[in-house]
């Protein structure tokens, strides 16, 4: 039986973890907000890394993912001796704005919910 979680998996799981660490205690930049990384995608030849976070407040997106790209080489340069492997991929960083659809989405579907339930209250009288 072969099993799901193969390399790539567990070397991307270790960087987001690594990462995760690194971005909050190593990156000293004021301009950065509070940064969390959601999600890392690792090529399967372990190039590359593709590294999806958040930040909060939302306005700072483009500034953070632009700061986090010009600190990768610094960031790559760290996690290579954390790893154990003989590539250390090169990080990509882009803007999860999965959670900010989410709350989009859910807001609509609640104010879709609520004007259905005050027609159908309308339809009662």
């Amino acid at each position: 039986m072969k099993a799901n979680f193969n390399r790539t998996d567990r070397v991307a799981d270790h960087i987001q973890k690594n990462l995760a660490v690194l971005v909050q205690r190593e990156l000293k930049d004021p301009r950065l907000g509070m940064v969390t990384i959601n999600e890392a995608k690792v090529s399967r030849d372990l190039a590359f890394a593709d590294v999806y976070f958040t930040v909060f407040p939302d306005s700072k997106d483009k500034q953070t993912e632009q700061l986090l790209n010009n600190s990768a080489s610094y960031l790559r340069k760290q996690l290579a001796s954390m790893l154990n492997t003989r590539i250390t991929p090169k990080l990509r960083f882009h803007y999860d704005k999965s959670l900010v659809d989410g709350a989009r989405i859910s807001a609509a579907i609640k104010a879709a919910s609520s004007k259905g339930l005050a027609e159908a209250a309308d339809d009662e009288i």
